[in-house]
């Protein structure tokens, strides 16, 4: 690993530290059990993972998100493209696309559990639906912003359909699918713990609502806090990568 890698962490670290240090001395202080010390939250969730009830609901929570954010980073990818490349299309479906992004995420999650029932089914198409209009709109503009001499280019060459994807129009895109999927992942898990919360049996969601109910504070803590984590392991490990990857061509700040 790199110097500068290394300084990287280290900042990180520190700055994980400094918020774990104020959240111990505001506890102190408040000395409260509205407000648990870091210590009180992560024997919680020592004891929660020993006895396999918060594996259990972070992998029910994990496996909602990963299906729900693939399938609306999919069609919100499709739709993106063909609005951006098609004036008239993008003229016929953005008033949908305006009601969509504008209908509040608690009415489509309590409408699909209506239509569907309380099953996985209408859970994760709620998470989705709430998560495709932002996918759209950002591929869309990026599918404005395309370059026209490289589509003269590829009509001079005659590429194929699946070429012109490939090598013309999809490495054109990947900034804007990066950012799309950043901004995704955080607003899917959020959507996935308020669609457990009214209708799934497990999850974390669904655990924070009980501790809620029992006025557990410290079990609320834990279960987020461990939800947290996993996430922020998916940021730093892959879509920050991938993001830099997307970015490589252009200057990095320092």
């Amino acid at each position: 690993m790199t110097r500068e890698l290394w300084s990287r962490l280290a900042v990180k670290a520190l700055s994980l530290a400094t918020l774990g240090l104020a959240w111990q001395v505001v506890a102190m202080v408040a000395h409260s059990p509205a407000l648990p010390p870091p210590g009180a939250v992560f024997a919680f969730m020592a004891h929660e993972a020993v006895g396999g009830e918060l594996l259990a609901n972070l992998g029910a929570t994990l496996a909602r998100v990963a299906v729900a954010f693939a399938l609306a980073m999919l069609v919100g990818c499709a739709l993106g493209i063909a609005f951006g490349r098609r004036a008239a299309l993008d003229r016929a479906f953005d008033p949908w696309l305006v009601l969509l992004l504008n209908t509040p995420a608690l009415v489509v999650t309590v409408l699909c559990y209506i239509w569907l029932g309380l099953t996985e089914t209408a859970a994760v198409l709620a998470v989705a639906l709430n998560k495709i209009p932002n996918v759209t709109v950002l591929l869309r503009e990026g599918a404005r912003a395309l370059s026209p001499e490289l589509d003269e280019m590829a009509a001079a060459y005659r590429l194929s359909f699946v070429d012109r994807l490939r090598h013309v129009v999809l490495p054109q895109l990947e900034p804007y699918v990066a950012g799309a999927a950043r901004s995704g992942l955080a607003l899917v898990w959020k959507i996935v713990l308020v669609v457990e919360l009214l209708g799934r049996p497990n999850g974390v969601g669904y655990a924070i609502s009980v501790y809620f109910q029992l006025f557990d504070v410290t079990a609320v803590l834990g279960y987020s806090l461990a939800f947290m984590v996993v996430m922020l392991a998916v940021e730093y490990l892959v879509l920050q990568p991938f993001e830099a990857h997307a970015r490589r061509w252009r200057p990095t700040a320092r």
